[in-house]
């Protein structure tokens, strides 16, 4: 089948480098900015410090060595009054070709136009680097602004745009939508958009342009939005028709662990657990991401899902993403269900051969609930009857391996796979959930336990270190625990942090008296375990560590966090380390040390933070810092991103693509092809995990 794209086959495969394969690829790749091409300023008139054109006639041309070797031209433009304007051309890289075609110019007395910016220089006004042909005189100006595009490496502005315009003639460019519904949404028609938007006519508003606030950008990201809403609720009609295991239960298991308690669930938990037990009642999967705020009591809610489908006759596999939130989750969710009977395996790849070849067969007989990390989905683990897969901190693992993990269960006859419950500590900012989890059922713990007393945040700066040392000795002295984290174990030249075992070496010394604990990432498990429970239980005064403590750590006697190199760490996790303390009654602080002189974002971000306690706030704020890409992390890879659309200035229009994506799909398959085929072509099977 023809791509429609005429240009040499070279060519082709350097456009390939930029995603653009076929001629619809080519006309939605739209100019990053415009140049205005359009007039002509006389020397004398035209504006200094922005892009203009000039036409003069070359009057010297020469070859300098100072301060380094240039090629410098003087250029002139006679007015009609007699008046003489100077302009100097000043080249720091050339070629021998380009000293010869100026000389050539200056001797048959040719015209120049020539487009860049006036600024003072040695010798009165000059270009630097100017663009330049030379034109008959009266030469035709161009009729529409001059679009310049992303590109890569050996496809130039001129091949690029040759190739657009060819595919504009070629492409269908068909509209879907009737012209009155257009017009009540305020959305142009796609043709007008796409030729306005390669090629604005003279005079057009630049500035609305370059910050796509025009009409015609208004329908491109409207289109754009559409596509994504489309694909991602395909991909989650799809899943729909897949059957699951339909876990019926009487909730007896559930109402004996809530009666064992020591707190009452909260209205939003309560809420949420009836959306879950709603899902896992039906024949086909359940997608639903469930997320809250650092202590929102996730956990319970995937215990109390985990009861459903135990009762139901079903196994639970529950994974996170590092050891330590791992073993947690494996001992609180032990200590809650074991005394129910329920059998509850422990499997992570630094578990010793012998240990971890019996968890699996654990798994594969019939432990009702497995916890673990990555080692769940890994080959030699077997299932007997995976009904339910919970993942927390879902953010961290890519798609491939939140799939391996449903492919582990369910009925493989029948083509049922396991109900999948996904977590997320990281709240999500309204418009990115409409966006880019479209694809997911969405449930939000909005209520905080009783009891969780709000923590305090305090900007130190790094000088002041020693001021910070004596707190947590004070601290200590009134019966509490702290934590120390640090951001790197080993030294780096580089980034010149303080590293963990240095601040643990200093701190045994300046708090001469106190116990002080050490963790991080390269400790074997058994040690990392031995040290978590010792300041569970009260042992040790002091934990310094690196930001494996980041999630699921819960230790109520710990009123305070110091979080050295802060300026150093994104907002998610500043808030999630925040989140360690606060957890009992004492009042708590979180202390963010900081080494100056700050970077423009790093101060933004400190800001943030010092600013705000709900973490829904702090999502969005850090959603418009770092732009989506960023903030979804690994689902990335399964996702496609939005190139035009913003999700903050566009929310209505996500709001609208959501609604006729919906009717489209229930309504019109045609369009809904003929859309997808126009703006993703082959990249939607991207969206099948």
């Amino acid at each position: 089948m023809s791509d429609g794209i005429k240009a040499a086959p070279a060519l082709k495969e350097k456009l390939k480098k930029l995603g653009l394969s076929r001629c619809d690829d080519l006309v939605l790749h739209l100019p990053l900015r415009y140049e205005d091409e359009t007039r002509c300023f006389s020397i004398a008139d035209a504006p200094w410090g922005e892009p203009v054109q000039v036409e003069a006639q070359v009057v010297d041309v020469s070859v300098q060595y100072r301060p380094r070797r240039q090629l410098v031209a003087r250029v002139r433009e006679m007015e009609a009054s007699g008046a003489e304007n100077v302009l100097t051309l000043r080249f720091l890289n050339f070629y021998g070709s380009q000293t010869k075609q100026l000389e050539t110019a200056r001797d048959n007395g040719q015209v120049l136009r020539l487009f860049g910016e006036i600024r003072q220089g040695f010798l009165g006004p000059e270009m630097v680097h100017p663009r330049y042909r030379v034109v008959d005189p009266g030469a035709p100006l161009p009729g529409a602004l001059t679009p310049v595009y992303p590109t890569t490496a050996g496809v130039s502005q001129a091949a690029l745009r040759k190739v657009i315009a060819g595919c504009l003639a070629e492409a269908d460019l068909s509209e879907f939508f009737a012209a009155a519904w257009r017009e009540h949404f305020g959305l142009s028609g796609f043709a007008e958009a796409v030729h306005y938007l390669h090629a604005p006519p003279p005079g057009a508003p630049l500035g609305a342009l370059q910050s796509r606030d025009h009409p015609a950008w208004r329908r491109i990201k409207f289109d754009e939005v559409l596509a994504q809403q489309l694909s991602l609720r395909r991909a989650f009609l799809a899943r729909r028709e897949r059957g699951a295991p339909v876990l019926e239960s009487s909730g007896e298991l559930a109402k004996r662990l809530r009666a064992v308690l020591p707190f009452a669930l909260t209205g939003a938990q309560q809420r949420v657990v009836a959306e879950i037990d709603h899902d896992l009642a039906q024949p086909h999967p359940m997608q639903r991401l469930l997320q809250g705020d650092v202590g929102s009591g996730k956990t319970i809610v995937g215990a109390l899902a985990a009861c459903r489908a135990i009762e139901a006759g079903w196994q639970v596999a529950f994974m996170a993403p590092t050891e330590i939130l791992a073993e947690q989750h494996y001992l609180k969710l032990k200590a809650w269900l074991e005394p129910l009977g329920i059998r509850v395996a422990w499997l992570s790849g630094s578990l010793k051969a012998a240990a971890k070849k019996a968890m699996q067969l654990e798994a594969a007989t019939g432990a009702q609930l497995v916890v673990g990390t990555h080692a769940l989905i890994q080959d030699a683990v077997d299932f007997a009857r995976l009904g339910l897969a919970i993942v927390d901190e879902q953010h961290r693992f890519g798609v491939q391996q939140r799939l391996a993990l449903r492919q582990k269960g369910g009925d493989a006859a029948s083509g049922a796979i396991p109900h999948q419950l996904m977590m997320s500590a990281t709240p999500i900012p309204r418009t990115l959930a409409m966006s880019y989890y479209a694809d997911l059922d969405v449930s939000v713990l909005d209520e905080l336990p009783p009891g969780r007393t709000p923590v305090r945040t305090k900007l130190v700066a790094d000088a002041r270190r020693d001021e910070v040392t004596e707190r947590v000795r004070v601290a200590v002295a009134e019966g509490r625990q702290a934590y120390w984290v640090c951001p790197l174990i080993e030294e780096s030249e580089k980034l010149q942090l303080q590293t963990a075992l240095d601040t643990h070496a200093a701190l045994s010394e300046e708090l001469e008296g106190l116990r002080v604990g050490l963790v991080h990432g390269r400790l074997k498990a058994d040690e990392k375990a031995a040290t978590m429970a010792a300041f569970a239980a009260g042992d040790i005064d002091v934990l310094v560590a690196t930001t494996v403590i980041e999630v699921g750590v819960d230790v109520p006697n710990a009123s305070l966090m110091v979080i050295e190199h802060a300026e150093r760490f994104g907002l998610s996790q500043l808030h999630q380390l925040r989140g360690r303390v606060g957890r009992g009654a004492h009042e708590s602080v979180c202390v963010l040390l900081y080494a100056g002189p700050l970077s423009e974002t790093a101060r933004a971000r400190l800001k943030i933070i010092f600013e705000n306690t709900d973490g829904f706030e702090i999502a969005r704020q850090d959603l418009h810092l770092r732009g989506p890409g960023e903030f979804i992390g690994s689902r990335q890879s399964g996702v496609p991103l939005l190139r035009y659309a913003d999700l903050e200035a566009d929310a209505d229009l996500i709001e609208l693509a959501r609604a006729e994506a919906e009717r489209l799909l229930a309504a019109d398959h045609a369009a809904v092809e003929r859309h997808l085929a126009r703006w993703l072509g082959s990249r939607e099977a991207l969206l099948k995990a």
